[in-house]
Parts: C-alpha cells; sequence; structure tokens
C-alpha cells in the first residue's frame, strides 16, 4: 500500500490541547439517532474488537463508526483535519503550507455538491457515518474535539480511498511553500532559473538504508492446499495502529471482516464469507506533471495549449491556524489549468499536478467490493478505476484467485516520455481515458496455483509463469525485484499442501534473503585481507558468527544482530565509496571488492553493540522490541518501560513479517512503528475460517484492557482465530450493547 509513510505521516502529530467549545445537538437529531441506535447491536468479543450487526448496511455504518470513535476518537479527528486541510486549526503555522496543499485538490464546495449528487443508497450511508459520529460525541460529553464540533455528511468523500498514502502526499510541501509561499507570478519571468527536475516526491527512494514501504498479499488456489479451498494472505505494512478490526453485518447482505482505516467506514483490506482482497502498494505511473506556459495579461492570466490562450483558473484558499488561544488565516490564490492544480515552478514555467481526482466513484468502489459475492461481481467494483495507488490480491470460496495491477493507470501517446516533466502546451501529451482492467496487468488462476505480491514487481508474481515485462509500456510498473519478493517466491514455489497454519508459517519464514548476496561479498573480503592485518584481526570473530550462520532471524540469534548492524553501517559507506568511484551501489555491492570497506562496517558495528549493549554478541530479541506505553501517536519510548523482544526484522533484508524500527529519544534499543500493522489468513471453506491478530491491540486508550493485549502474541506471529460467525462470538462475548449506552 502506497505511500510510503505518506498520509499518516500526519498521524505522527501529539494530540495535546482541546477546543474551549463543546458540541451541540439538537433534541430533534438526538432522537433520530437514539431510534437508529436501537436497531444497531455492537458486541465486544474477548480481544475488545467490535462486532456490528444493524438491520440496514447505514445502521451498520452508524454503529461501526461509533464503536471506531470509541476505540479512538483522537484518530479519526486527526484523519480528516488532514483529509479536509485544516490540521493546522489545531497545530498551528507550521501546518499551513500542508493544509495548502490538500486545498489544491479539495473543496468543500466541490464535496457538498458531489454529496448532492451521489446516489441514494450511498448518501445514506455518509448521513449514517456523520450521525454515527455525532451522536458518540454527544453521548461522550467529555471528548472534546480539538477542531470538528460536528461532523457532516459530505466531509466522508474527502477521505474516500484507503491507502495510507493518497497522491495528493507526492507533492513536496518545501517546493510548493516556496511558489506559494512568495510571489508567484515573479517566477514568470525566472527563465532558466529553475531546476529542470520532478518536483513530485517519489513513493519509495532508492536509499537502502529507508524501511520499504507497502504490505504482502498471497493467494493460495485449491489445488495447492490439503483441504481443497482458496487460502488469502492478508497483511499490510502501515505504521502501527493505522487501522484496526472491525465486523460489519447487516439484513441487506453485508458481512464484512477485516482492517479499517480510522474514519472510514469501509473494511478497508478483509474479507467476506464469500471474497477476500488485500491491496499492495504499486508503482505504476499514475501522477503526471505538466509544464505550463502562463502569460499575464490585464484581464488575468491565461496559458497555452494547442497555439490557443487558455484561462486559467485562479482563487482564494483561506487557511486558518491556531496561534496560542487564538485562530488566525492566511489567504493564498491558487491556480489550475486543466492539467490540474499548479504545484511549482520551472524554469519560468509553472507545473500542474495531474492525478485521479475522483472522490465518489472511490468511495463508491471502496464500499462495493466489500459486498462483492464473486469474481464477477469484484471485477465489477473494479471497474471504477479509482482505487490508484494499489495492486489487489485476491481469493474467493468458488476458489478463483487473482491479481489486478493498478487500478488507475492513464492511457498516454507512446511518442512522448512521461517519466520526468511533460510539455502541457500540446494536446498529445493529455490524457485519453484509462487503460482497462485486462490491459492493466490481470493475472486470474495462474497454473503454478499461487499469486504473492511485495510492492514488488508483477513480473514475479506467479514464479516463471509471471507476465513478461516486454509485453508491457514501461509506465505499467515501475517497481524492481525486492528481498521480500525474492522470499516470497522461496516459501510458494512448489509447495501444494498449504493449510491456514503452513501459510502463516510461510508469511512469518525466518529466512532474510538480502544477506545472501551481501555476506558471501563480505566474507569473500575478509578472505582476501592478509591474515596479520589489525583490522581482521579486530573483527575475526564477529565473521566467524557470520560465516556459521543461516540467515535466519530470532529473538536469540546473535548473528541476526551482528549482520543488521553491520549491513545498517556498510550499505551508507558503501554508497559513499560507490560515488567516489562513480558507480552505483549496486554495482558496488557486486563487483568492487575493497576490503576496508566491507571490514570497517563490522568493526563499527562491533563497537557500536558494544557501547549500548555492553558485549558485542548480543542477541537480536534484547535489542528489537515492541513498546506501546501511551494513546498518544508518537509513543514516546523509554528503555526503562517495558517492552517485549521481537525476532522479525525490517523488509529491507527481507524479512516478510515486516519490522520497520530504529532507536528514538536517545534510546539503546531499537522500536517498532510500522510494518506488520495487520495480519489475517483466510480459508473460503464451506465454512469459513481466519486467524489474524493486530499490533498492540484494538483501543487506543491505556485503560483499556485491549489496549496492549495483542502484543505478545503479535511479537511471536501466533495469531488467534477470528470469530466470524454467532455460535463463535458467543462463548466469549465481553459486552453486548446499542450506542450511546
Amino acid at each position: 500500500m502506497k505511500y510510503t509513510f505518506l498520509l499518516m505521516v500526519f498521524v505522527g502529530f501529539i494530540l495535546a490541547g482541546c477546543s474551549d467549545q463543546s458540541p451541540t445537538f439538537s433534541a430533534e437529531e438526538v432522537t433520530a439517532w437514539e431510534a437508529r441506535a436501537a436497531n444497531v447491536t455492537i458486541t465486544r468479543d474477548d480481544w475488545g474488537i467490535p462486532h456490528i450487526k444493524g438491520n440496514t448496511d447505514a445502521d451498520a455504518v452508524f454503529g461501526m463508526i461509533y464503536s471506531q470513535a470509541e476505540d479512538d476518537f483522537n484518530r479519526i479527528e486527526v484523519n480528516f483535519l488532514n483529509a479536509l486541510g485544516r490540521l493546522a486549526e489545531a497545530e498551528g503555522e507550521a501546518e499551513v503550507y500542508r493544509d495548502l496543499r490538500m486545498r489544491l485538490f479539495i473543496d468543500e464546495n466541490e464535496l457538498k455538491a458531489m454529496f448532492d449528487e451521489s446516489p441514494d443508497w450511498l448518501k445514506d450511508l455518509m448521513i449514517a457515518w456523520a450521525d454515527g459520529l455525532n451522536f458518540y460525541l454527544h453521548s461522550h460529553p467529555d471528548v472534546q474535539p480539538r477542531v470538528l464540533m460536528r461532523f457532516e455528511p459530505w466531509m466522508s468523500l474527502a477521505f474516500s480511498e484507503g491507502s495510507i498514502g493518497g497522491d495528493i502526499e507526492r507533492v513536496r510541501i518545501s517546493d510548493m511553500e516556496e511558489f506559494y509561499g512568495n510571489a508567484p507570478l515573479e517566477t514568470l519571468s525566472m527563465n532558466g532559473a529553475g531546476d529542470p527536475v520532478s518536483l513530485a516526491r517519489l513513493v519509495e527512494e532508492d536509499d537502502p538504508i529507508l524501511e520499504p514501504t507497502g504490505s504482502n498479499g498471497f493467494a493460495i488456489a485449491p489445488p495447492n492446499t490439503v483441504n481443497g479451498d482458496a487460502l488469502l494472505l492478508i497483511n499490510p505494512h502501515t505504521s502501527f495502529y493505522f487501522r484496526a478490526e472491525v465486523h460489519m453485518q447487516s439484513d441487506e447482505g453485508l458481512n464484512a471482516y477485516g482492517a479499517v482505516t480510522w474514519g472510514q467506514f469501509f473494511i478497508y483490506q478483509g474479507f467476506n464469507e464469500r471474497v477476500g482482497w488485500m491491496h499492495t502498494s504499486s508503482r505504476a505511473d499514475n501522477i503526471d506533471e505538466y509544464l505550463v506556459t502562463v502569460i499575464e495579461k490585464e484581464d488575468g492570466l491565461y496559458y497555452m495549449h494547442d497555439g490557443q490562450e487558455k484561462p486559467l483558473s485562479s482563487k482564494t484558499v483561506t487557511i486558518s491556524y491556531k496561534d496560542g488561544a487564538q485562530m488566525k488565516s492566511k489567504d493564498f490564490t491558487i491556480y489550475r489549468s486543466h492539467h490540474g492544480p499548479i504545484i511549482g515552478s520551472v524554469d519560468g514555467k509553472w507545473v500542474a499536478f495531474r492525478i485521479m481526482e475522483e472522490p465518489l466513484k472511490a468511495l463508491q468502489q471502496s464500499y462495493l467490493r466489500t459486498k462483492a459475492m464473486n469474481y464477477e461481481q469484484f471485477h465489477e467494483s473494479m471497474e471504477f478505476h479509482t482505487n490508484s495507488s494499489n495492486n489487489t490480491v485476491y481469493a474467493d470460496a468458488d476458489g478463483t484467485i487473482a491479481y489486478f495491477h493498478s487500478n488507475f493507470i492513464p492511457l498516454r501517446n507512446p511518442d512522448f516520455d512521461y517519466s520526468g516533466l511533460i510539455d502541457g502546451s500540446t494536446s498529445q501529451t493529455d490524457w485519453n481515458g484509462v487503460h482497462s482492467i485486462e490491459e492493466s496487468i490481470l493475472i486470474k488462476d495462474p497454473s503454478n496455483g499461487w499469486i504473492q505480491n511485495t510492492n514488488n514487481w508483477p513480473f514475479s508474481a506467479t514464479g516463471a509463469n509471471s507476465p513478461k515485462k516486454s509485453d508491457f509500456p514501461g509506465y505499467m510498473s515501475q517497481n524492481t525485484e525486492n528481498a521480500r519478493g525474492l522470499h516470497a517466491l522461496r516459501v510458494l514455489d512448489g509447495v501444494t499442501d498449504f493449510t491456514v497454519e503452513t501459510l502463516r508459517d510461510a508469511a512469518y519464514d525466518s529466512y532474510l534473503t538480502a544477506f545472501e548476496s551481501l555476506i558471501p561479498g563480505l566474507l569473500s573480503a575478509y578472505d582476501q585481507m592478509p591474515d596479520d592485518d589489525l583490522l581482521k584481526s579486530a573483527v575475526s570473530e564477529q565473521i566467524e558468527v557470520l560465516r556459521d550462520w543461516d540467515y535466519r532471524f530470532g529473538v536469540d540469534s546473535v548473528p541476526t544482530s551482528v549482520a543488521i548492524f553491520w549491513a545498517t553501517a556498510f550499505n551508507g559507506q558503501a554508497r559513499s565509496a560507490a560515488s567516489d568511484l562513480g558507480i552505483s551501489y549496486d554495482e558496488f555491492v557486486e563487483q568492487v571488492r575493497m576490503p576496508e570497506v566491507w571490514l570497517e562496517a563490522v568493526d563499527d558495528a562491533r563497537q557500536k553493540l558494544e557501547e549500548d549493549f555492553g558485549v558485542w554478541n548480543t542477541p537480536w530479541g534484547e535489542i528489537n522490541r515492541f513498546q506501546r506505553l501511551t494513546g498518544d501517536i508518537v509513543q514516546p519510548f523509554d528503555d526503562s518501560q517495558p517492552s517485549i523482544p521481537v525476532g522479525f526484522t525490517s523488509a529491507t533484508w527481507g524479512s516478510l513479517a515486516a519490522y520497520g524500527q530504529r532507536t528514538y529519544n536517545g534510546t539503546r534499543k531499537v522500536y517498532g512503528t510500522r510494518g506488520n500493522s495487520f495480519v489475517a489468513i483466510v480459508e473460503f471453506g464451506e465454512r469459513l475460517r481466519a486467524i489474524a491478530i493486530t499490533a498492540g491491540g484494538q483501543s487506543g486508550d491505556p485503560t483499556n484492557p485491549h489496549f496492549n493485549d495483542q502484543a505478545e502474541r503479535y511479537a511471536s506471529g501466533d495469531l488467534r482465530e477470528v470469530y466470524f460467525y454467532p455460535e463463535d462470538l458467543a462463548p466469549v462475548t465481553e459486552r453486548t450493547y446499542h450506542p450511546g449506552e
């Protein structure tokens, strides 16, 4: 799932302070909400997970969002403050340009108009969503929203696609601030002053020490399973606590379980009794930046297109921001061509940013897929073409497995290069619709019996019989293979006896594929050094530990500690050496044997381990920890407080069970903040079976028993049973109630 740490970078804000206002609602509103609440039952199981039952889908949405607010209203509000471009009203002036970036694409009046145009069934869901949140605020007067005193139905359209990062976050705030924070019109005369490179941030940087982002999805066909039923691995890699589990049911056919992003009313990654879906991040090229030639005239601004002067639209946007106890504001004039909003300038030309902008269609697609009962219905939901960030790995009770590549890929003129800034003065570079699902790389029921995607390219999705890169335009897939993809091939290829448990074991397999190439290079460098070399002598113990290592992680593994501390140091030093030699990092690793570079990193790792932990041979579990202390969105990690050992590692090293970690606040131990956030394995038999785990726990309240009750099982990969059927839920029910009780 796309976006690196993008959209929920905002989830990194500490929520402090409160409004001096309180929500107020009319007696008529409250009476109506109470009547609807009587049609909704919330059942909390022994893990605190809410199972919502409503008479209608709208009733289920009402109860679902109410239960979300019970678990963590803070996260709901901050998500929508960001989505609406109103974060600065809570966080202050520092967030003004983040809000402005959102407001380049999000317009309140346009969203209201979309709500008015929505089909009745969707209006009912949006109204129920707003009512559920407002009823929660009415029922919990002790909860003080920071900004949003009332939720309106149209607001749900501002956050209509569940990826952890939207395409909007590809725009660099610094570039946009430089443009809109100064005098945009002055840039029209700055020919030759710009830097002719793209202004958008890449979704994944080419830095080998950055934590890779995204997710894992595996689908196993019936011939490769013991029970003859399709299996699906759902394994998003997001920031922890970004999504929570929920089960939604209604008498109108809704019966979906899975991970929901705080504040949204649809299951983003999950399953119903017949169908399951898992989204992984795509690197298809579905965003373009157009160079726009703008002309200033007495009656306004124009831009050139096919030799004609076309009016450049503009409007004033007011961004309010908190300044102590006061609220202040700044006005900006923002601009847009038919390509999209202007985000900056290069060489005297303005840059327009084009993305998929279809929130109404996106919300319909996001919800309708949760009610699909077979492949045909799921395929139909994909025809909206608005799940722009993601690939989808699919499995169902009919035994069908499938892979849908990025759901939004514009049709472009093959005579032009769209990899950088594009000439926006000609219609020949304009988009011409989107590629169909079949054109966008579609895999259905492959003969090998399995599909995998780990945010890697789709050209190894089914092993040897995968789609061929040469058969598709280059912009169709910009990913390469990654260490997790190689690992997936290792655990899936040739296996024909999968069960729920063995697929779980595959998802947590401890082999670290990245070291298959790194460690032999290190050993070769060591063996080349003269025996009397002091550096060789200094690292001899560490080298022997790595020489005998089987490349498997574990909480008791010393080689894992040495390897990761060494590789982290080596990556930086090797990149520097490669730069000096004028070659790439990969070329250096594969071709260059400069023993001192390889071994100095080992010595650095040894010294770092001794400095931080007393001895270099410290087991990995004493270093790599899971800790959840408070309900804050940014955790105050503390070595002196309790934490739990974790064996799995960063996805950088090929760990399928990804655990993005580092030190915080001067800690010596490393703590996870992203990676395996939700894991589920589903078997689509005559009777559905699923197991799952969530990082930490369901509640965001440290006083709640379900705040951290899944932590031990999370750290060991011990997934728990999902209570999908009433007879499963009844013996483990902790509480049954109606919203408002």
